[in-house]
């Protein structure tokens, strides 16, 4: 079962927030223009609109047009880090298919995600809510932190836990907790309950992102649309690898590998993907995802059977059982 079909009864909305989203990046200018819509059509599971429509669904409430806002405006957030992700981290192909910056140019990707970007808050300004233009400004300004922290600690095979856990919120967890909680504000849930949402949202894209660090270790090049172990070859010290690290020889295995700055080759890959395994840093990995969807799971307790609960639970099983 994909991801999506947890949440196929939204189709229709999401449908609607994809034709707006393409109508939203088009620039007078064609290279601006070319290069957004080459992203776009890259395509993606969109499951933080999906996430603001869902929470937006708890309420009684239930503004279609601000919800739309919402959901394309974060969604083009995304997007815009996307973009400014791959040429941090030279990425030439997502999801399979060749990346803004391949496709044009480090320039040309750079703009493209500041354009997009800008699009986003040009966007939001349609909500007269200071509330909901804090949040998503303050979030701006958090991920944007993440991405700088993501360069700091590149390579750097001493940082613990804390830093680790920290980046990812950053990285993914926030953007996911801003949908939840904006949908929840926009369906005029109460202090409580948006509180709740938004630690769902938190949860849910903690436990998201750490299965994604397990899955590049034990996917194919195929499934990833990218090769195997590529998070560790740009220098990003995830889960798996941090608890693998506290064994010494392993510790030494890679400092070793990456102190010659060299391609590390594909049977070198493997060979650090089979020690992960052998140390269990793959099971312990899965351990700290699941407390996390326990976590998102017993928050929902607080809110009345529906339809958006129901599918906000199976995202929930679904991610703990996703394995590519």
């Amino acid at each position: 079962m994909k991801l999506a079909r947890t949440y196929s009864f939204l189709k229709k909305e999401l449908d609607l927030i994809e034709e707006e989203l393409g109508t939203v990046i088009q620039a007078d200018h064609s290279v601006l223009r070319e290069a957004s819509t080459h992203l776009l059509k890259a395509g993606g599971k969109r499951i933080r609109p999906a996430f603001v429509l869902l929470s937006g669904k708890l309420g009684e409430k239930y503004d279609a047009e601000q919800i739309t806002i919402i959901a394309v405006s974060l969604e083009l957030i995304h997007m815009a880090t996307l973009v400014h992700d791959d040429v941090i981290d030279h990425a030439d192909l997502r999801r399979g298919k060749p990346t803004v910056k391949k496709q044009y140019s480090n320039r040309v990707a750079m703009y493209t995600g500041d354009y997009i970007l800008a699009r986003a808050l040009e966007t939001i300004t349609k909500i007269n809510n200071p509330a909901v233009q804090r949040c998503l400004s303050h979030t701006i300004v958090e991920v944007c932190a993440g991405e700088i922290e993501q360069m700091k600690y590149k390579y750097k095979w001493d940082q613990n836990l804390r830093v680790y856990l920290r980046r990812i919120k950053r990285k993914t967890a926030l953007l996911i907790a801003t949908s939840c909680k904006l949908g929840a504000i926009a369906a005029g849930l109460n202090r409580k309950q948006v509180l709740q949402m938004y630690k769902y949202g938190y949860y849910i894209g903690m436990s998201y992102q750490i299965i994604d660090d397990i899955l590049d270790f034990t996917s194919n090049e195929k499934e990833l649309g990218k090769p195997a172990g590529n998070d560790l070859i740009q220098g990003n010290i995830t889960l798996p690898v941090l608890y693998a690290l506290q064994n010494k020889s392993f510790q030494q295995m890679i400092q070793d590998l990456f102190l010659t700055k060299e391609e590390i080759s594909e049977n070198q890959m493997k060979e650090i993907i089979t020690k992960i395994n052998e140390l269990g840093a793959i099971d312990y990995s899965y351990h700290v995802s699941n407390l996390y969807l326990e976590k998102a799971l017993t928050v929902l307790n607080d809110f009345p059977n529906s339809d958006a609960k129901k599918a906000l639970v199976n995202i929930a099983l679904y991610i703990g059982k996703r394995r590519f």
